[in-house]
């Protein structure tokens, strides 16, 4: 498994030919594995598919010299990701498309394939199990109401009709103090009374800015 098909300085020609095809093949399966149950973008996925190959062609022009290693280095540490941040999970398909690369670029085929194989199959048999996910029913809500209303008491009766548990995280004035901005971490009743929870709370706040979502972004936003 770990027996370089490349040879330990010379490349054949058989043995480029294999690790990239190899590189190519999964590549595309690591961008088809990143779909399944994931919401993303065809620019994303086509990254990860051809990751490897670059990766691959970075680490042939290398083989075994240090100059031209540390010049790549460099060139690599100009590299500046400039787009919007991306989740967890795209984070570690990129690390996982650069092993590959540099494992089939290394002449690892063999372990490659076995490595690739296994960490997309994990990665597949964690979104099934949904392992390490939270409670679905938790929502961060921020809701902004007038300074006249008593925010402590004024929605305790719906947190207590539509929620099971209800933390008020933060306080703070907004519009030069004539605006309280509340944000809440929820753990709704009944995930289908959302929309229900909403319009009420809705009709006690002016009908004013309420946000609901399922991340805690905007929990650190602005403080």
């Amino acid at each position: 498994m770990f027996e370089n098909v490349l040879g330990p300085v010379d490349m054949s020609l058989q043995g480029m030919v294999v690790c990239v095809l190899l590189s190519l093949v999964l590549g595309v399966l690591t961008g088809m594995v990143h779909t399944f149950r994931n919401s993303t973008n065809k620019n994303f996925v086509i990254t990860l598919a051809v990751l490897p190959f670059i990766v691959q062609a970075v680490i042939l022009v290398v083989n075994d010299n240090i100059g031209t290693g540390i010049a790549v280095m460099g060139a690599f540490s100009l590299v500046r990701f400039r787009s919007f941040p991306g989740t967890a999970r795209e984070i570690a398909g990129i690390f996982l498309s650069m092993a590959i690369g540099l494992l089939t670029g290394a002449g690892y085929a063999l372990f490659a394939l076995i490595f690739t194989l296994v960490a997309n199959g994990m990665i597949m048999l964690f979104v099934v199990l949904r392992f390490g996910e939270g409670e679905s029913r938790l929502r961060y809500l921020k809701i902004t109401i007038p300074e006249d209303l008593d925010y402590a008491q004024v929605f305790q009766d719906l947190f207590a009709r539509y929620t099971v548990r209800t933390s008020l995280e933060q306080v703070r004035t907004t519009n030069m103090g004539s605006l309280y901005e509340l944000r809440y971490l929820v753990a709704l009743r009944d995930e289908n009374q959302e929309k229900a929870f909403l319009d009420q709370i809705r009709m006690r706040n002016s009908n004013l800015y309420i946000n609901c979502t399922r991340t805690k972004t905007f929990i650190s936003e602005e403080l």
